[in-house]
C-alpha cells in the first residue's frame, strides 16, 4: 500500500511511485527491516523519491534516517556486499547490494558560515527538519519504509509541496532562494543540472535570485563547476540548462566564451546568432549519439564556433567573416578547460575537435586527394567518427539545396576515406622505415636528427602513401644531402 499524506498529491503519480519503489523492494524491504529491528525509522529520500514519482529510478538510492553515522555504518556491516565511508564526517554512509548503491544520511540540520559551501554539520531530530533545509522542493520528499506482516509499507512525506512542483515541473526551494543559494551558490548550478535532467522550469522567484546573485558562484570550487557543468551536458536538454546559465549571467563568471557567442551575428546575416547556431548544432551532434551521452561530442558541438567574437570582420561589400575562428577557438576552449580543473585528455579532444571542425569546407566535392584524405584521418585520429558526427551536426541552413549537397558531400569524403582504408592502414599512417632503420641507413646516433627524417618521411608517407622500401630509401638519403647542404650537420659522436 501508499500512504498519500498530501491533499496535494495526484494519484496518478503517486501510483508510479508506489510501482517504481515496490519493485526493488527485495533491497529496500531487507534494508527496511534491518533498521526496523533496531527501532529505528528509514526513508526514501530527496532525488531518489523525486525520480520514483517521475518513473526514472535508476541504481542509486538515497535515504535518511535519526540513527547516528556509527550505527548506520554498524548496520550496514552486517548487512551489504561493500560500505564505505562517502563522508562520514558529514554523517553519510555508503553501501552496495543486490546491483544498487546505497547511501544513508543521518537528519541533519546543518548552518553556513556564508563565506564558503562548506556547512557546520550539525546532526538534526527531525525528518521535516532534514528535508526543509534541502535545495529544491521537489527534493525535499521522503517515503518512509516499514514492514508490517511481510509487507513492505511507504508512508509519503511532502512538507514543502515537492509534489505539487513535480506536477508543474518546476523548480524552487523550500525557503527564500536568496537564503538558499547565499547557504550554498552550488545550488544555482544545480538549479541548471536539474532543468536539462529533468525538463522542469525555474521559479520567477529563483531565476530572479540567481541573476541578482550570479556573482556568489565564485565562492565554489572550479572542481566543482567542472562536475555540475558535465551533469547539465549529459542531461536530455543541455541547451535549456545552458540558456538558464546565460541569462541570469553565471555563464559570464564560470564560462564568459558561451553567452560572447550572442554578440556575433553569424556569416548569413539571418536572424539567429552564433549563439542559437550552435545550439542548433549541439541539439543536431545529440542526434547522432550512437552508445549513449557523448560528452566530448557535446561541449565540442557547443563550442565550436566559440572563436568567431574574437575574429569577426565585417566586409565592405557586406557579410561578415570569421577567418581562422576554429584556431583561435581552440586556444580559448583550451584555457577555459584548463582553468576548470578538466582532465588533459577531455581538454585535448575537445580543443582539437574545434580545431578540426572546418577542414572540410576547404575542399569540394572531387576535390579530395588522397593526400588530403591521408591528413584529415591523421590528424583527427581516435576522433575521427566524432568529427564526422561533429561536421555533419554543423550544417543548420535553412536552404534544403544547399543542406543536402553538404551532406553528399561529406558523404562523398567517408566513401574517400573507406576506399583509401580499404588500400591502406589510414588509422596508422607511419613512415616506411622506423627510427633503428633511420640510424643505420644515415649512420647516426639517437638525436634530433633522427627526429627530422622520422618526420620527413612521416610527411612523405601522407603525401604518397605507401612507398617501396628501395624507394623510401632512396628519398631518405636525397633529403638528408639536402639538409647537410643547407647547413643542418649531425651530432658529433661522443
Amino acid at each position: 500500500m501508499f500512504d498519500a499524506a498530501s491533499d496535494l498529491t495526484p494519484l496518478a503519480l503517486l501510483a508510479q511511485a508506489e510501482k517504481t519503489i515496490v519493485g526493488l523492494e527485495p533491497v529496500i524491504g531487507e534494508l527496511a527491516s534491518e533498521f526496523q529491528r533496531r527501532g529505528l525509522s528509514l526513508y526514501l529520500v530527496g532525488g531518489s523519491v523525486r525520480d520514483a514519482v517521475l518513473g526514472r529510478l535508476g541504481n542509486d538510492l538515497d535515504f535518511t534516517t535519526p540513527a547516528r553515522p556509527e550505527v548506520v555504518k554498524e548496520i550496514l556491516d552486517s548487512w551489504a556486499e561493500v560500505v564505505w565511508d562517502t563522508g562520514i564526517d558529514f554523517g553519510t554512509v555508503s553501501a552496495h547490494k543486490y546491483g544498487q548503491q546505497i547511501e544513508i544520511t543521518t537528519f541533519r540540520s546543518d548552518t553556513y558560515d556564508g563565506a564558503s559551501r562548506n556547512p557546520e554539520v550539525m546532526y538534526g531530530d527531525t525528518l521535516e527538519g532534514d528535508l526543509i533545509r534541502r535545495d529544491f522542493r521537489a527534493n525535499a520528499m521522503a517515503v518512509e519504509l516499514t514492514m508490517v506482516n511481510g509487507e513492505m509499507l511507504a508512508s509519503f512525506h511532502d512538507p514543502v509541496g515537492g509534489l505539487d512542483d513535480i506536477v508543474h515541473r518546476r523548480l524552487d526551494t523550500p525557503a527564500a532562494p536568496e537564503i538558499s543559494f547565499h547557504d550554498d551558490p552550488l545550488r544555482m548550478l544545480r538549479a541548471a543540472r536539474f532543468v536539462s535532467q529533468l525538463g522542469f522550469g525555474v521559479a520567477e522567484r529563483v531565476k530572479k535570485a540567481m541573476t541578482e546573485m550570479s556573482e556568489e558562484i565564485s565562492r565554489i570550487t572550479a572542481e566543482r563547476i567542472q562536475v555540475e557543468l558535465d551533469k547539465l551536458m549529459l542531461g536530455a536538454a543541455p541547451w535549456t540548462g545552458i540558456n538558464l546559465l546565460v541569462n541570469t549571467g553565471i555563464a559570464e563568471r564560470i564560462f564568459p566564451e558561451i553567452p560572447a557567442m550572442q554578440l556575433t551575428q553569424d556569416e548569413h546575416r539571418q536572424h539567429k546568432d552564433v549563439y542559437a547556431h550552435s545550439m542548433q548544432v549541439l541539439r543536431q551532434a545529440m542526434d547522432r549519439e550512437d552508445d549513449g551521452p557523448d560528452l566530448v561530442l557535446r561541449w565540442s558541438a557547443l563550442l565550436h564556433d566559440c572563436g568567431k567574437p574574437a575574429t569577426r570582420e565585417f566586409k565592405p561589400e557586406g557579410g561578415v567573416s570569421f577567418h581562422h575562428h576554429e584556431v583561435v577557438g581552440a586556444k580559448l576552449i583550451r584555457r577555459r578547460l584548463r582553468a576548470l580543473k578538466y582532465p588533459k585528455q577531455i581538454i585535448n579532444e575537445v580543443s582539437q575537435l574545434i580545431y578540426l571542425h572546418m577542414r572540410f569546407h576547404g575542399f569540394s566535392e572531387g576535390q579530395w586527394t588522397d593526400s588530403a584524405v591521408r591528413r584529415y584521418v591523421n590528424d583527427a585520429g581516435e576522433l575521427l567518427p566524432r568529427l564526422h558526427k561533429l561536421v555533419r551536426a554543423d550544417s543548420t541552413t535553412r536552404n534544403r539545396k544547399k543542406a543536402a549537397r553538404l551532406q553528399r558531400t561529406y558523404d562523398h569524403l567517408e566513401e574517400r576515406i573507406a576506399d583509401l582504408s580499404a588500400r591502406e592502414d589510414l588509422a596508422r599512417v607511419r613512415p616506411d622505415l622506423d627510427g633503428n632503420e633511420i640510424m643505420k641507413i644515415l649512420g647516426l646516433s639517437p638525436g634530433p636528427e633522427v627526429g627530422r627524417a622520422w618526420s620527413f618521411l612521416k610527411e612523405l608517407r601522407l603525401e604518397c602513401g605507401p612507398l617501396e622500401r628501395d624507394e623510401a630509401i632512396a628519398q631518405l638519403h636525397t633529403w638528408w644531402e639536402a639538409e647537410q647542404l643547407q647547413g643542418h650537420k649531425p651530432e658529433e659522436d661522443s
